[in-house]
């Protein structure tokens, strides 16, 4: 293929590439993208990291109230977590709802019961 190249102050600047040939180049480079994050996950997974479902990621990053997230993924109810933890089913309910503000004890031992960082549920 023979590409145009636009030239700036006598030198080659820019070139001229077909649709067809960008649409190539662009899938390769997400390809080669895709192969760099799968090895990173793989290093994760190897090295002893958890790695989060699909499902769990696109609920926290939908907005979705984390504690609740966090708390149904380790197969928790409001008031086992609450009996884990030594606080009421109902203040867990207004920590996830947004309607009330953990303690800094409170959310280390959040944190602790659901095996996340306390950052996880901020």
């Amino acid at each position: 293929m023979k590409l145009q190249t636009i030239k700036q102050n006598g030198q080659d600047a820019f070139v001229v590439v077909p649709i067809a040939e960008w649409d190539t180049l662009m899938a390769r480079l997400e390809e080669r993208d895709d192969i760099a994050d799968a090895k990173a996950q793989l290093a994760k997974i190897q090295a002893g990291e958890e790695t989060l479902p699909t499902e769990i990621v696109a609920r926290l990053t939908s907005g979705e109230a984390p504690l609740k997230v966090w708390r149904e993924y380790r197969g928790y109810t409001l008031r086992a977590l609450a009996a884990e933890i030594g606080i009421s089913s109902a203040a867990v309910s207004k920590i996830e709802t947004g309607k009330s503000r953990p303690t800094v004890d409170t959310l280390g031992k959040l944190a602790a019961a659901l095996g996340c960082d306390m950052e996880d549920l901020a």
